[in-house]
């Protein structure tokens, strides 16, 4: 005598009630249903006036106006045909997100977070906003300040005027000179507390000449400063 498997059973019953139903909902195929909808297709039905069909292409449109407008930012900032206006648009055509405005934007905070965090011997603020070269040259500058027992008493008023002087590709690096103009109260003390260098109670007027450089292959936005000058 065999034994039935009640649950086997359930599972069958189950299996043909679902079989049932998608037939109901889904329906039988008769070979007069319409084509999948093909929302790629450049092809779309028509009607003229007769009301018969009648087949026409849709070309993809192009996004003409931001092809047109893709340098609008970067002649905005300079005269098209100049050398500036033509390393800058190298920059936009190796990095498409690159827009001049929001570089210096970026480039002025970045300014006076060096200047501060050179003041205050910040060595991890300036890891992250140097190169590595002019990272060893403020380390040291800063390590032969501390060994002096100076300090610098500095206060940053702002920054009156900053413009890209210089733009260019280096292989996949793209680089950007900034020239800074800014106001900054600055002083240097002894181990005493005297002054020996600057001036606590005067704002005095720096002007810099910075590059800033970014590798556009990769995937970190951050640009890091390069090369630093005085501008006479």
């Amino acid at each position: 005598m065999e034994i039935f498997d009640f649950g086997t059973i359930f599972f069958l019953i189950a299996a043909v009630v679902i079989f049932v139903q998608l037939r109901n909902v889904l329906g039988r195929r008769t070979g007069n249903e319409r084509p999948p909808f093909d929302p790629y297709s450049r092809r779309t039905e028509a009607k003229d006036e007769a009301g018969q069909g009648e087949n026409v292409v849709s070309l993809p449109r192009r996004k003409g106006a931001e092809l047109e407008n893709a340098y609008a930012a970067i002649d905005a900032v300079a005269a098209p045909g100049t050398e500036l206006n033509r390393g800058l648009r190298a920059i936009r055509d190796a990095d498409p997100s690159f827009d001049p405005k929001t570089f210096v934007e970026g480039a002025r905070m970045a300014y006076e977070m060096i200047v501060m965090a050179y003041a205050d011997g910040d060595r991890r603020t300036l890891k992250n906003l140097l190169s590595r070269e002019v990272y060893d040259g403020f380390v040291a500058a800063i390590s032969e300040r501390e060994g002096r027992a100076e300090k610098i008493q500095s206060s940053f008023v702002g920054i009156d005027r900053a413009e890209i002087a210089h733009a260019e590709m280096k292989g996949s690096e793209a680089h950007v000179t900034l020239r800074v103009v800014s106001q900054l109260v600055s002083a240097t003390r002894n181990a005493a507390g005297e002054v020996i260098d600057g001036d606590p109670e005067t704002v005095a007027e720096v002007k810099d000449v910075w590059t800033f450089a970014r590798d556009t292959r990769s995937r970190d936005p951050n640009w890091k400063l390069v090369a630093t000058e005085a501008d006479d």
